[in-house]
């Protein structure tokens, strides 16, 4: 197994605000790692230490081979890096921006005009790319800046919360765009908040929580610690829900929670589509009426309330130790 990411004890603190807690991280050569969490969990401040942006207050980091502290110019040689917010000068049009990278990468000025309108065409921009940054649209942003960061065609990819803030269409477009990366065998670190998103482009996750490594695994390893699907189900009367819940339970992998003022039973199962059939016909075999049902998947709260006891928060990401936060939990 040949890494492109390793790290081992990373520890970063601002002041009394322990951002990161010893962790250790490994990336496989051409996989995605999806990094998980939410905000203030330390996401962002492993991939500013990964990128050479911030150094460690101890432990150790190589990506592509190259140490982060002793050999940072090797290893912004081979990284390409988006951040949460696009990076992009608002006052040049899209082409501009992406010849002004070519030339910061130390291209030709006819390389980088050719490199920027390659990278137009792939982003489905080129329509757009001799028009001013500010008429972008919030997915036409992200994916300016994305194609920014692959001006250098770099062998590892850091990409930190790419679709924070976009409306699910953009967002799905991203996704599209990451996925074709990905299948020509780009290394990814992605950092985000939805689970969703891990689920669709990550070969593994590690799940961040307070500057710790909380879990770790594939996406359906994840879901097993939450119960895996969930069948919920609705009633027509008050009166069959506890006869319900018994004629079903044949088919959770856990006991089924009832709710009697609203007519709810919501069943842990293992393969959810089978069962929701088996399901429908057992309670129409006992003449229970359904007035709902729905096969429910974890989401990102349901993995954090199992593993932490606590659900995720809508913190904002701070540039260091904020007022009110001393000792309490780490950064993004």
């Amino acid at each position: 197994m040949t890494l492109a990411i390793k790290a081992s004890g990373l520890t970063k603190a601002y002041g009394e605000v322990i951002a990161l807690n010893g962790i250790d991280i490994e990336v496989e050569q051409g996989t995605v790692l999806g990094l998980l969490g939410p905000n203030g969990s330390g996401k962002t401040t492993t991939v500013r230490i990964l990128a050479t942006l911030l150094q460690a207050d101890s432990g150790t980091a190589s990506v592509g081979g190259f140490d982060v502290v002793t050999q940072p110019d090797e290893v912004r040689s081979v990284i390409g890096l988006t951040g949460q917010y696009a990076a992009v000068d608002e006052y040049l049009t899209g082409r501009e921006n992406l010849e002004l990278f070519g030339r910061l990468f130390h291209l030709s000025k006819f390389d980088a005009a050719k490199r920027a309108t390659e990278l137009l065409d792939r982003f489905d921009l080129s329509d757009a790319a001799d028009r001013g940054i500010k008429g972008y649209s919030g997915g036409m942003r992200r994916r300016l800046d994305l194609a920014a960061s692959l001006i250098g065609r770099p062998n590892v990819l850091f990409l930190d919360e790419p679709t924070t803030g976009l409306d699910p269409r953009s967002r799905q477009g991203m996704w599209s765009v990451i996925e074709d990366l990905i299948a020509e065998g780009t290394t990814v670190l992605l950092t985000t908040q939805y689970l969703e998103e891990a689920d669709q482009l990550a070969n593994r996750i590690v799940v961040l929580d307070q500057g710790n490594v909380i879990a770790q695994g594939t996406s359906n390893e994840l879901k097993s610690q939450v119960g895996g699907d969930r069948i919920e189900i609705v009633v027509e009367s008050a009166s069959d829900v506890s006869k319900a819940a018994i004629a079903i339970a044949e088919f959770g992998s856990a006991p089924a929670i009832t709710e009697d003022l609203t007519k709810t039973i919501l069943l842990p199962v293992a393969g959810g589509s089978t069962a929701i059939v088996n399901i429908v016909r057992k309670l129409d075999e006992n003449n229970i009426s359904i007035a709902d049902i729905a096969l429910r998947r974890p989401t990102l709260d349901d993995v954090f309330l199992s593993l932490t006891g606590h659900v995720t928060e809508n913190t904002e990401e701070a540039a260091g130790p904020a007022k009110g936060r001393r000792g309490r939990r780490g950064r993004g």
